[in-house]
């Protein structure tokens, strides 16, 4: 079997999943990578044949996307170039990680494409969803990148077809321990204006911030500022007290299969993050709407808090693989 593995690359997350479901996915056929998207630091340890910066999300520095910079560096005309000409139909079998180009392709050329994403454990309406309904997220969701089968990923087994984070082998296999640091991943907030923030709140409290738009670490006092680097962040991660990050999916996972201690801010604009902001707070994770001065009284309360969750997620790579090639591989 010819089995192609589409991969967003927009965000490290997917590429994260991608590393321990590579291996899964080469038990079945020879397999072939596509990785479509920009703002990715993770580099996967195995030949990419097709590459794309396909139709990527830019961050901005105020805490959502930089909606300018997304419609300026993204074509619709060489899009849909690229879906016309994608070969797909040299593949038995699509697997998407909610990868645009090669499902839309796929559709076109009527070829099999399931999606294994955390994306499509949205497509389930039992999936948490925020207060505020967003029709435009919810439409986005269906038709970023559209497939009719689905296995999915998320931080509970909300429906059959869903299941628990894939945490990588680099997390499981980690020697945990706590330095008394916090991390910081919040890639749509500017570094400089994170430290003037951080310089108000108790001068005990050292912060590790991995920020997109620096190229060279910092310092100032006791906070630390470096360019994303996905062994660094890693690092800090697995060796501090706990983490404040947006509302992705792979980070809060790892590090609540850490049992760090976590906050979260979802993403302006992103409604996939506010999604998992109400399942995250199911959990009993907080939430913090903003990183602003009013919030800081929040975040020293999370600061002196010691709640822990306890978590511990299965390794389930193998299993999703196998349930996605037994259901959709035909």
């Amino acid at each position: 079997m010819n089995i192609l593995y589409a991969i967003q690359g927009t965000g490290n997350g997917h590429l994260s999943r991608a590393i321990d479901i590579i291996p899964e996915l080469k038990k079945y056929g020879n397999l072939d990578l596509f990785v479509s998207g920009a703002q990715a630091e993770i580099v996967l340890p195995y030949p990419i044949k097709y590459k794309s910066k396909g139709l990527s999300f830019y961050f901005g520095k105020t805490g959502g996307i930089n909606f300018l910079k997304t419609f300026q560096k993204n074509s619709s005309r060489e899009l849909i170039k690229e879906i016309n000409n994608f070969p797909v139909e040299n593949y038995d079998l699509i697997v998407n990680d909610f990868e645009p180009i090669s499902a839309w392709a796929a559709r076109k050329k009527d070829i099999n494409c399931v999606s294994l994403s955390h994306q499509a454990a949205l497509l389930s309406k039992k999936s948490p969803r925020p207060k505020s309904i967003d029709p435009f997220g919810e439409w986005l969701i269906k038709n970023y990148a559209p497939v009719k089968k689905y296995v999915g990923f998320h931080f509970e087994e909300y429906d059959k077809n869903i299941f628990t984070p894939v945490i990588r082998g680099a997390i499981r296999e980690a020697k945990v321990r706590d330095d008394g640091h916090y991390t910081v991943y919040l890639p749509a907030y500017d570094d400089k204006k994170l430290v003037e923030l951080f310089l108000r709140i108790s001068s005990k409290v050292r912060w590790h911030i991995f920020s997109k738009h620096t190229k060279s670490p910092y310092h100032v006092g006791r906070i630390s500022v470096y360019p994303v680097s996905g062994q660094d962040f890693v690092e800090s991660v697995v060796s501090g007290t706990g983490v404040l990050c947006g509302a992705g999916f792979e980070t809060p996972a790892e590090v609540l299969h850490l049992n760090k201690k976590l906050l979260v801010v979802p993403m302006k604009s992103q409604y996939e993050q506010h999604c998992n902001a109400a399942a995250l707070k199911r959990l009993g994770v907080p939430i913090i709407k903003k990183v602003k001065k009013k919030h800081l009284r929040k975040i020293q309360k999370w600061l002196d808090s010691n709640k822990r969750l306890d978590i511990n997620f299965p390794d389930i790579a193998g299993l999703a693989v196998e349930k996605m090639m037994r259901r959709y591989a035909q």
